[in-house]
């Protein structure tokens, strides 16, 4: 198969049946047809007119009509070619940015869902937005390198060098992003635990807080000038790679022009914006080491391990950008360049970043679970200066089982069969004051006063208490008579009443025989 970047302009061969007839790869061409239409024939076996190119090579032949339609052609920008290093590298690439949108997917749940109540100062969606970023660049990169099998197996570059080119560019503000929300958010939380355990120990109005709320807006002032700069723009320039010669005069300048540089700087500073907040929370969450040595040695036993990684693979990227804004032959607008340069550092790096973040989410508790782990910690520790001692659930069923009084699990048996009311105890169970129902339920049955009732003066060896109960409320005037043989007045019943006399002691009726 002829190289591509052999590209020069080719005559028409002479071997037709006469001056107007060209045979090319077997096949009879009118050369004043192809004038008329400006057919150029290329050294690299493609006929073209600059708005349609076929293949003339091998088993491709295609027929010329006369009105300048071709039949059983192929297009020049066809897939025909083999997979190479590129594609078959832009598939195992692309099998692990897929693998790896599960696993955040996953880590999204665990560390998005809430336990406690919102807050307002410690929004939930701040420590989402790590694995939103962390989906946005396996979504690019995996469309990236699925792009790049079309690379390798077109005969002429076409629209498949500029997708992998724009979602690669695409990723570098995103890879920013996700490195960036992951440091503040750690800092956002170192803040959260002191809140927690002190609401009164951090401000919201000094130095502190003011550099916290400008940082983001810096972090994203830089890395949406690095999206403007790369993303928006002509990107035709980059499929002009036809020869060496388009390669040198269009695709080349084209990739490495005044905005592509601006844009890999850009991407620099936002880098050491992402540095200097890691270094704040550091300074005011943590402990200060006196000396250039106690720093070093408080950076090292307080920055987290995943952001230290982080920062230092993301550099790597971010020096990639810078790298392949200036130098063409390590670029991955080339379309034939060396493999190692854009996978291993442009590739690599934000797929370890999404792994070493997803390990460290699996790893890791839910925030709200260590908040509330930290809460039961200090009240269990509060509780050990107070020297209370908090007793275990089955204390009370114990204590109501084996440290009763013989009379006390007398009462508690009745109570479980319900007969009646064993103690006063059960009785005054349901209210914090004694249970009011019964006295409520006896004044209701009592029968109102009587205005038509002379009130009876009990006897000197009667109480009032003892009158008031022998002395019965719903006589009336009918009844209250005088009997002719006993004398008696206020008979109201035969049995279970008490007849009072003015002069005599109360008498009880016990049966007939009495009246």
């Amino acid at each position: 198969m002829p190289l591509i970047d052999l590209r020069d302009i080719v005559k028409f061969p002479d071997n037709g049946d006469n001056s107007t007839d060209t045979v090319i790869n077997g096949v009879h061409f009118n050369t004043t047809a192809l004038n008329h239409f400006n057919y150029t024939l290329y050294s690299n076996n493609t006929l073209s007119n600059n708005s349609k190119c076929y293949l003339i090579f091998d088993m491709y032949q295609p027929l010329m009509l006369s009105n300048g339609s071709f039949v059983n052609a192929t297009s020049c920008y066809a897939p025909i070619k083999h997979i190479s290093t590129r594609g078959a590298t832009g598939v195992a690439f692309a099998a692990l940015f897929a693998v790896s949108v599960m696993f955040t997917l996953i880590n999204l749940k665990k560390h998005g869902q809430l336990f406690l109540r919102e807050d307002k100062r410690f929004r939930v969606i701040g420590r989402r937005w790590q694995w939103y970023w962390m989906l946005f660049v396996a979504a690019c990169a995996l469309i990236s390198t699925i792009t790049g099998i079309d690379v390798d197996r077109d005969y002429l570059q076409d629209i498949a060098v500029v997708l992998q080119s724009f979602f690669f560019c695409l990723m570098m503000p995103g890879s920013l992003a996700m490195v960036w929300e992951a440091v503040r958010h750690w800092g956002s939380w170192q803040e959260r635990q002191i809140f927690d355990a002190d609401p009164f120990t951090m401000r919201d109005d000094d130095r502190r807080s003011k550099t916290e709320f400008y940082l983001p807006l810096v972090f994203y002032l830089f890395a949406w000038l690095n999206f403007f700069m790369t993303i928006p723009r002509s990107w035709s320039p980059i499929e002009k790679q036809h020869d060496a010669w388009q390669q040198a005069t269009i695709a080349a300048p084209a990739a490495t022009d005044v905005r592509f540089k601006a844009g890999s700087v850009l991407a620099a500073v936002a880098f050491v914006v992402i540095c200097f907040s890691l270094h704040h929370s550091l300074k005011h969450y943590k402990p200060r080491g006196t000396g250039f040595f106690g720093s070093f040695n408080t950076f090292c036993v307080h920055c987290p391990t995943k952001l230290f990684l982080t920062i230092i693979v993301l550099g790597i990227k971010v020096a990639y950008g810078i790298a392949m804004s200036w130098r063409w032959n390590i670029s991955l607008f080339k379309y034939d360049v060396e493999s190692g340069w854009p996978y291993g550092l442009g590739y690599a790096p934000a797929l370890l970043i999404i792994i070493i973040f997803n390990v460290a989410g699996l790893l890791e508790e839910n925030e709200d679970k260590r908040i509330i782990a930290q809460r039961a910690e200090r009240g269990r520790s509060i509780d050990a200066e107070l020297g209370l001692t908090k007793k275990p659930h089955w204390w009370q069923w114990g204590k109501s089982d084996f440290n009763m009084t013989p009379e006390e699990r007398l009462r508690a048996l009745t109570t479980e069969v319900d007969q009646g009311r064993p103690s006063a105890r059960a009785d005054n169970a349901g209210v914090e004051l004694g249970n009011m129902s019964g006295l409520r339920d006896r004044s209701r049955s009592r029968p109102p006063e009587d205005p038509f009732r002379d009130e009876i003066t009990p006897t000197e060896s009667q109480t009032p208490l003892t009158a008031r109960l022998e002395i019965p409320r719903r006589e009336s005037d009918g009844v209250s008579v005088m009997t002719t043989n006993t004398g008696v007045s206020g008979a109201t019943g035969l049995t279970g009443r008490t007849l009072t006399s003015e002069q005599a002691q109360p008498q009880r009726i016990r049966s007939m025989l009495d009246i």
